[in-house]
């Protein structure tokens, strides 16, 4: 396979030195000021709508949405799409009901918001969870795919493409949230002008017609010879069930996959916690039009290369261990480049994956420094420690990720699916206990305690389930499928379904039976209107809405 030419490392050397060099500026331009933790962790009142939104979806494309989604583009179609459109819908609850109660109770971190509404032990048993879910899962993860990523595109040594992704990402977080806010803006861009040249020139290269007409044509090839790839809801005939499982795509679990990610999960919300609420809605909004426009650059060349490998084309180059392997779909395109667009569309990459390690990396210091060791180790800190241990706690993370990573054997499972698998396991016991927690003042304490320790038993024991028990008679209703080997298994978007109202009725009894003793509850400050939305965001939520119906609409 071809790797890069000279011309490609112009391209992203240029990427690299105006990256780094605007980073510089935005440091030393904000560095006259006296050292504050809100300020370094949260850019409090420095980031604009348009680098909130753009930092959002530089945090959450990396290596396994332009790897593992495109693979599932080329195995499953467009369907895979739903994680992004659905997400614009999710963001935009998000932008009303969210972030305005963060907002007027000065919540800037998730464990300090179940600090405020639960208690202390609450607090501390997440902050360490979420620590070692960041690192072990999310760092780990994003850092060896895309090393994993950047040395099949160009040949260089695995670890040295991981410590670069590493020293890249470092350099840029210890300038603190605002260099990765507005870093992030010049990271989106070049992310999405690659990423839609790679699109470009993978459904031209179906057409055999390198223009504009011949991208039309190469999208209508594309409908004709590989029809099934193009259908956003799978029929429970359809061997993609197990993953998409049918009309539970949109009004079950994956609503609830989306909302704990966008909605209860620091290194994505933190974005918007240092803004008014004005300026942190229309970044959410801009964000969600922005995801609209995600599966155009990771789906469909999955589809492409799909389509031309049933032409005959990348028969080896899809090739893994002597087996087919979807995840090789994006790497085989890019490697078709022509000179300077490979390096484009190469830079695209490098800049999803160092933005998404900035982001996880700053939110695991945040975490560290504000609710572990400024309450725990040394109250009486200064500002300027905090910052300086901040600092240390992003280096010492990116450290332990690259230790970690290679143990974990992220590639045999697939990128995506391993952040899907080891996150929904608590995913909906951590969701049961915000959403209660916001819009139900007598959730108590132990309830919240009873969703983290029982949701993830319950997730372990649907898991396991069918390996002791027959789940055939749940076929007519479509909660269990057979899956490749033939034994029956409850559907991953499902399952958390499922685990999610099972926490929310167990908090519930719990709860109604504690608030029995008369034992004081903390609850959150909310007011009614809060949730009230400017003209201007109502009629751009309203267009996304009605964009997202007209997709499902067409490609049902």
């Amino acid at each position: 396979m071809n790797k890069l030419t000279s011309i490609d490392y112009i391209v992203f050397i240029i990427y690299f030195i105006i990256i780094i060099v605007y980073g510089i500026y935005i440091f030393r331009r904000n560095k006259k000021k006296e050292a504050d933790s809100k300020d370094y962790f949260l850019a409090e009142g420095s980031l604009t709508w348009w680098a909130i939104g753009a930092s959002l979806i530089a945090s959450n494309i990396s290596a396994e949405q332009f790897i593992g989604m495109s693979g599932s583009g080329f195995s499953m179609g467009l369907a895979i799409a739903s994680y992004e459109w659905l997400a614009a819908f999710t963001l935009i609850i998000v932008a009303v009901f969210f972030i305005p109660v963060y907002l007027k109770n000065k919540i800037y971190t998730m464990p300090q918001y179940l600090h405020k509404r639960y208690n202390e032990k609450v607090a501390l048993i997440m902050s360490i969870f979420w620590l070692m879910l960041y690192i072990v899962v999310n760092l780990t993860s994003i850092l060896y795919l895309g090393a994993l990523a950047i040395n099949g595109i160009s040949g260089f040594n695995f670890t040295l493409c991981m410590g670069f992704l590493a020293i890249f990402a470092v350099m840029i977080t210890l300038g603190g949230m605002k260099v990765i806010g507005f870093t992030d803006v010049i990271q989106v861009f070049f992310l999405i002008m690659g990423g839609l040249v790679t699109t470009y020139l993978a459904v031209t290269l179906v057409s055999g017609e390198n223009s504009l007409s011949g991208f039309w044509l190469g999208l209508s090839s594309m409908k004709a010879s590989a029809g099934d790839h193009f259908h956003m809801i799978f029929k429970k005939t359809d061997p993609h069930y197990i993953d998409l499982p049918g009309i539970s795509v949109l009004i079950g679990g994956m609503l609830i996959v989306n909302l704990n990610y966008w909605g209860c999960n620091q290194y994505i919300t933190q974005r918007a916690l240092g803004a008014d609420l004005k300026t942190a809605r229309n970044g959410i909004l801009f964000a969600a039009f922005l995801k609209l426009l995600m599966p155009v650059i990771v789906v469909l060349p999955g589809i492409a290369a799909y389509v031309l490998y049933q032409k005959g084309l990348f028969q080896q180059e899809m090739l893994q261990d002597g087996s087919l392997n979807p995840d090789r779909a994006y790497p085989t395109l890019l490697n078709l480049l022509p000179s300077g667009m490979k390096g484009l569309s190469f830079a695209a990459l490098i800049a999803a994956i160092v933005a998404s390690l900035a982001g996880k990396a700053n939110s695991i210091a945040t975490i560290f420094t504000l609710d572990i060791y400024k309450k725990y180790i040394n109250k009486d800190s200064s500002e300027e420690n905090l910052v300086r241990v901040g600092k240390l706690a992003v280096v010492v993370s990116v450290i332990l990720a690259i230790l970690i990573a290679p143990l974990l054997g992220i590639d045999k499972k697939g990128g995506f699916q391993y952040i899907q698998e080891y996150t929904g396991f608590v995913s909906p016991g951590i969701f049961a206990m915000f959403i209660l927690g916001f819009f139900w003042k007598k959730t108590t304490p132990n309830a919240a305690l009873f969703a983290i320790i029982a949701g993830f038993l319950f997730s372990v024991i649907l898991k396991i389930a069918p390996l002791f028990i027959d789940l055939s008679f749940l076929y007519p209703i479509g909660f269990a499928v057979p899956n490749a080997t033939g034994i029956s298994e409850i559907p991953f978007i499902d399952r958390m379904a499922i685990v999610f109202l099972l926490c929310i009725f167990g908090m519930y009894f719990m709860s109604i039976s504690e608030n029995r003793k008369k034992e004081t509850i903390k609850s959150l400050e909310i007011d009614p209107s809060m949730f009230k939305t400017s003209r201007a965001f109502a009629l751009g939520s309203i267009l996304i809405l009605l964009i997202i119906t007209l997709l499902y609409t067409v490609f049902w």
